[in-house]
């Protein structure tokens, strides 16, 4: 499977206090704030940029991330994103490998479910280990999603 290392994703509880932080301290370029909300899921969150360097902080509303900021407490990193230029080819490596891919809820995922609110093709690896969680974008469209939410 093609991967690239996209990014990391940080819960914080007050999201224009953290894009405040990355912005005034870290010198970092602050995206427009997004909305992702599914499946009981309901996160407002925003792309810090340091360099070549992204990160997504993310102020969950709703849904099993307010639970875990909740338990875990903020700065915690609970994913690490990946991109792929062929979504579906890793999918069925991940199916062949024994591995059944997720929707951001913990559920299996479909191969022809693979699309996301915010329009990138996406897939998310069961968690193996505690909370963290790794995810499976498409690159074209997620690159072009990052583009966009810096216009």
């Amino acid at each position: 499977m093609e991967l690239k290392f996209s990014h990391v994703d940080v819960l914080v509880n007050n999201l224009e206090e953290a894009c405040a932080y990355y912005a005034q301290i870290l010198q970092a370029r602050i995206s427009k704030t997004l909305v992702w909300e599914r499946g009981g899921l309901h996160v407002r969150y925003a792309v810090a940029l340091i360099g070549a360097e992204r990160f997504m902080l993310v102020q969950p509303l709703a849904g099993n991330l307010k639970e875990l900021l909740d338990s875990a407490g903020e700065g915690m990193i609970y994913r690490h994103c990946y991109s792929t230029p062929d979504i579906e080819k890793a999918y069925d490596e991940l199916i062949a490998a024994g591995v059944q891919p997720e929707d951001e809820n913990g559920k299996p995922l479909a191969r022809a479910n693979l699309q996301s609110p915010s329009g990138t093709r996406i897939i998310w690896l069961p968690k193996r280990f505690g909370h963290f969680s790794i995810e499976i974008l498409e690159d074209t469209a997620l690159e072009a999603f990052i583009e966009d939410a810096f216009a």
